[in-house]
């Protein structure tokens, strides 16, 4: 069902005369600081939280948002570079480390959370030139710019709250993949991340333990030499970490092979209920792939 509204959340404290006083909390393996500076009415974002901020004098506060489930992300997450394989720039796969084995690290907001359960979301055709500039996307990509959409969505994440995603696809996709986070979101359907894909995210060293919900990216299908089908804004990713890629000895993630054993039930894995609302609107799984397993993938021709 089309969602009828679009909520995002807008924090903005106004009252220039008035000074706000929290007690300052400090943050344990449940809850996350918050911090608020009060200046002139704005709202910014940080790399780990929601910071509100609205200036009134030089008074600093620090609230505590409980994380109902999951656990912190390690420090070392993104940090370690794997060796690489002979000839490729794909890593060779490690053991999963204990802290991801059952994965279900909490949320780095970047957008503006939304403002309370009811699922949220927005389109726009073409992207903003903000987002185009931070994206993947330039003049030799298979997919003139026009024919993209960008959208924000409300999904659930592993920390038991409620964040705001956003991706780029097709004009053709953009609206039956909205439809799909509105049936993820009220199942309740755990996503760790979800942001555009930038590229510096295509150019950086494999850490083997990205977990980025993510859809367009104009780059080549892994060892193939042709453009993916994320270059043409026809596939999407889902939790790749709880849902990698093998063929043969590669895995990608690198550091992801607890997840090869599919028998697992750990929440973020793709389910068939999944794979049936992508099909539903024609997109076919690199789960039913017969000379690798994707999947974590879905794209318009299956490919």
């Amino acid at each position: 069902m089309r969602p009828t509204a679009l909520r995002f959340f807008i924090a903005v404290f106004a009252g220039a005369a008035v000074a706000l006083f929290v007690a300052a909390c400090s943050s344990t393996a449940s809850e996350q600081a918050v911090a608020a500076t009060t200046v002139a009415p704005t709202t910014s974002i940080t790399s780990s939280t929601t910071t509100s901020t609205t200036t009134i004098a030089t008074t600093t506060t620090t609230t505590t948002i409980p994380r109902p489930a999951g656990q912190p992300r390690p420090e070392w997450l993104g940090t370690k570079r794997l060796p690489l394989r002979t000839g490729e720039t794909n890593a060779v796969v490690q053991d999963t480390p204990p802290e991801l084995i059952d994965r279900r690290l909490w949320t780095l907001d970047t957008l503006p959370p939304p403002i309370d359960d009811t699922f949220a979301w927005s389109m726009a055709s073409p992207p903003p030139a903000d987002v185009v500039e931070r994206s993947t996307w330039h003049d030799e990509c298979p997919v003139p710019l026009e024919d993209l959409t960008y959208a924000q969505v409300s999904f659930f994440g592993f920390d038991g709250l409620f964040h705001t995603g956003e991706f780029i696809l097709h004009d053709d996709f953009a609206p039956g993949v909205v439809d799909i986070f509105e049936q993820l979101h009220a199942m309740r359907f755990p996503i760790e991340q979800m942001t555009v894909t930038s590229q510096a995210d295509l150019n950086a060293a494999p850490t083997g333990d990205s977990n980025n919900t993510a859809t367009f990216a104009c780059r080549q299908a892994v060892n193939s030499g042709r453009w993916s089908r994320h270059a043409h804004g026809g596939a999407i990713d889902i939790n790749p970490f709880h849902n990698p890629y093998i063929k043969g000895d590669l895995v990608i993630p690198e550091l992801a092979s607890a997840y090869l054993d599919r028998n697992r039930e750990v929440p973020g894995m793709i389910t068939t209920d999944i794979v049936a609302m992508f099909a539903d609107i024609g997109f076919g799984w690199g789960g039913n792939w017969k000379s690798a397993s994707d999947w974590m993938h879905f794209s318009d021709d299956g490919t």
